[in-house]
């Protein structure tokens, strides 16, 4: 009888290994259940139909360039619409395709989360109070400050604050310009002239 021929022993050199059978998606660790990714493209179909009802009650007239105040908003929604039914064939039909593994820690960073929070909320508490540049730098300000803890980074001290101050400014500031005086929309503005 030839070596090949005879019967594996366990514990044997020559004793094959069983194959494993590999581990199917909906059951892989780093892949959401199918039920999760369906809620995923059903919340996803959900906003865009709050932002199609938000977009009704909004007047169509015609602005400088033939498209009227609710194009944007009813553009939003239908891509909204469109991309969560397009998640939910996606969940139903097999799951999610190709997805990488999830980054980022295992665990949220609330800490991190409460300063991007926190951003939001003090532009919107502060923009009629100091005008749009100055709270639209706050935000990018605090915002940055959590992005950058959330990466693991240090806050950077003093001159890393007078940096995203300053690098806040050149964001706000040209985009109010445009809508003040170019736009004629008037954003909040702390100066009588609409200058800042």
């Amino acid at each position: 009888m030839s070596e090949s021929s005879a019967p594996a022993v366990a514990g044997h050199p020559s004793a094959t290994a069983q194959p494993v059978a590999p581990v199917p998606p909906e059951f892989d660790d780093a892949t959401p259940p199918p039920l999760y990714q369906t809620l995923v493209g059903a919340g996803a179909m959900l906003v865009g139909a709050v932002m199609a009802f938000g977009a009704s009650a909004i007047p169509s007239e015609a602005g400088y360039s033939g498209i009227g105040p609710n194009a944007l908003p009813w553009f939003v929604a239908a891509v909204l619409l469109i991309c969560g039914a397009w998640l939910v064939w996606e969940s139903r039909s097999g799951g999610f395709r190709s997805m990488e593994p999830p980054s980022g820690a295992p665990k949220a960073d609330w800490l991190s989360a409460s300063w991007v929070a926190g951003a939001v909320i003090a532009n919107a508490s502060l923009i009629t109070v100091i005008g749009f540049v100055l709270s639209c730098t706050l935000c990018f300000v605090l915002a940055v400050r959590g992005l950058r803890r959330a990466e693991g980074k240090s806050h950077g001290g003093v001159r890393q604050i007078v940096i995203d101050t300053v690098t806040g400014l050149l964001i706000a500031a040209p985009v109010f310009w445009l809508f003040n005086k170019l736009l004629a929309l008037n954003l909040p503005a702390i100066t009588a002239g609409g200058w800042l």
